[in-house]
């Protein structure tokens, strides 16, 4: 199940069901099912609280992902990534403009950013984030084809 909240802003991600089919097919894709995510979408500050209360990290970021597969497992018995997903959508506002993506655009990324996490990708060397990057933007080629098909 894929659940959409928000905390400290009046955002609404558009398109729901279209976007969960498209992360639940990258899931599986990378071999894994989905249990329980929910996509937490917040402002800087809510966010910044969050880094700084779990994570002892003292600056903005765009996404904070807490990986709950583990305990999903001993709940329920089954397999699946399971998290809690925090988005700040100030900051993926301004780096849509940085990076020349549009709003848009760049929550698409930083949304199976989040998920490809989950499915053990990581991002802490320059090769990696190569390497995440590359599958972000095969992700995104399939959202595109889902779109485009609806």
């Amino acid at each position: 199940m894929i659940r959409y909240f928000t905390e400290d802003t009046s955002f609404s991600l558009k398109g729901k069901r279209l976007i969960s089919k498209w992360l639940r097919q990258v899931a599986r894709e990378n071999g894994h099912t989905v249990g329980e995510l929910n996509y937490i979408f917040c402002s800087d500050p809510y966010l910044l609280a969050i880094n700084q209360q779990f994570l002892d990290h003292d600056y903005y970021t765009d996404i904070i992902t807490f990986d709950n597969s583990d305990d999903y497992f001993q709940e329920t018995g089954k397999l699946g990534v399971s998290a809690d997903i925090y988005i700040s959508i100030d900051t993926v506002r301004a780096n849509g403009d940085v990076y020349g993506e549009g709003f848009d655009r760049e929550l698409d990324r930083v949304i199976v950013h989040g998920l490809l996490h989950l499915v053990g990708y990581d991002d802490v060397t320059e090769w990696k984030r190569r390497r995440m990057r590359a599958v972000e933007n095969r992700a995104l080629k399939l959202l595109d084809a889902i779109r485009a098909g609806e």
